[in-house]
């Protein structure tokens, strides 16, 4: 039984997805240090470092999916790291050639270059994750990109906007995103083969070549120098996903807070029985936004242990490299989670555009008193028009009422503009600045 919700029989496909988890399976993981010691006989049978035959008995011989996991697993907790053990192991499988088994490498240098193997493939399960959610909001940026809401500041209705155009910011986030992804892959992507101190001093003149070729074994980059202890490379591959997460929790926020009654302009798609509660039959709660802030929450913290975990001593760390082997599976596992609730949430969101309109019109044309003050200040100047139209403000926020009514019973007003402009200048949805626009730009820079 598991006793975390990325593995937990109950909650894993809440906060995280099978395919996530698949790559950072402890079975994978090994497959993938059994792959890079293959890799490194290949590259120094290819440098003459041992000998061919010796690369291709390791190559057809080391398998993981037949290892001791049970005599892996208890030397590992003796010896305090898992390539040793394995090594033992995977030198049995290749019988006599078993002694050229990680020829001049150190356990570092497997257990990282894994793990970028690891990220290479989980970059592009969040690379499909991202492509997909970017075409969802494009479609609701399209698609509502004339309907007008409310804008809201400290939680106070502003100005009138589009949801076109707040979905149109949300897409814009995200094409940013896919930019960042793509510019940190050659970064993050590079294998690590250095040896005990970095220095490739076991292989003599032939290390550069041999990492060289056992990149090359592995498509990874070359490393320009080692990093065993620079670890930017990771901690910015985490970040990286606390920025994601951090879009999508401001996403998940923006619904959860529209979604209330008091509001009722947003609501997560309906699945039966979906945010239902044990005992308010009429809840329906926006579970995957909730989902996905806490996800959101769990990444940043990993985030701050990443860039705790850069801070390693000397040429060879203590416990800080430790502090990685939690933070990175889990921020990507529960990234994806994020990701996944967000392509549910937002590829069947209900906007319910009437409640828009009757919100939006809630202040009785305050929301557009800027408008008014714009439209006046030609005529009076500017902090004229301004006290004038406080004034009337006032009147309606006091006494209720149009501020339409109010500003054209006022001579100051309706001696210098028209009731119908007054009329015009109130209307929200004049006073939509260059919403629409935004929106057809951002469409525009995401399709390139």
């Amino acid at each position: 039984m598991a006793s975390n919700v990325i593995d937990s029989i109950l909650f894993r496909d809440s906060f995280g997805t099978p395919a996530m988890r698949a790559i950072f399976d402890d079975r994978e993981l090994i497959r993938k240090y059994v792959a890079v010691e293959i890799a490194l006989a290949k590259a120094e049978a290819q440098c003459g470092v041992i000998p061919d035959e010796a690369a291709k008995e390791i190559a057809a011989s080391c398998n993981a999916d037949t290892l001791d996991f049970d005599l892996l697993r208890d030397e590992t907790e003796i010896v305090g790291y898992p390539i040793l053990p394995l090594v033992h192991q995977i030198a049995k499988q290749a019988k006599t050639y078993g002694g050229y088994v990680h020829w001049g490498a150190t356990t570092q240098d497997i257990m990282d270059t894994a793990v970028v193997l690891q990220l290479r493939d989980a970059f592009e399960l969040i690379d499909t994750d991202i492509k997909a959610l970017r075409h969802i909001l494009a479609g609701l940026a399209k698609r509502y990109r004339d309907t007008p809401m409310a804008g809201r500041t400290h939680l106070q209705q502003a100005l009138p906007i589009t949801f076109g155009y707040k979905a149109a910011i949300w897409l814009d986030m995200f094409d940013r995103h896919a930019e960042r992804l793509a510019q940190a892959r050659p970064r993050v992507l590079v294998g690590e083969f250095a040896g005990a101190a970095g220095t490739l001093a076991s292989l003599g003149d032939k290390g550069l070549a041999v990492q060289q070729a056992m990149m090359k074994e592995l498509d990874l980059g070359v490393p320009v120098s080692t990093w065993h202890v620079a670890r930017d490379g990771f901690a910015e591959a985490v970040n990286l996903l606390a920025v994601i997460t951090g879009s999508l929790g401001k996403i998940a926020y923006d619904v959860i807070l529209l979604a209330a009654n008091e509001f009722g302009e947003l609501y997560e798609p309906f699945v039966k029985g979906r945010g239902a509660s044990s005992t308010m039959p009429q809840k329906r709660n926006p579970i995957s936004s909730e989902l996905i802030l806490a996800c959101a929450k769990g990444v940043r913290q990993q985030a701050g242990l990443m860039l705790d975990a850069m801070v390693q001593d000397l040429e060879r760390a203590t416990g800080p490299w430790h502090a990685e082997w939690i933070a990175i599976p889990e921020s990507f596992i529960l990234a994806a989670g994020a990701l996944n609730q967000a392509k549910f949430m937002l590829g069947g969101l209900v906007v319910d555009e009437q409640a828009m309109a009757k919100n939006l019109d809630l202040t009785k044309g305050l929301i557009v008193a800027e408008a008014v003050m714009m439209g006046l200040a030609p005529y009076i100047g500017r902090q004229d028009a301004h006290d004038i139209v406080y004034d009337a403000c006032r009147v309606v926020n006091e006494k209720g009422g149009r501020l339409a009514d109010v500003l054209n019973a006022m001579p100051s007003v309706s001696n210098r503009l028209e009731p119908s402009l007054i009329e015009h200048l109130t209307d929200p949805a004049n006073y939509l600045g260059m919403a629409a626009e935004m929106v057809d730009r951002v469409l525009e820079n995401s399709a390139k």
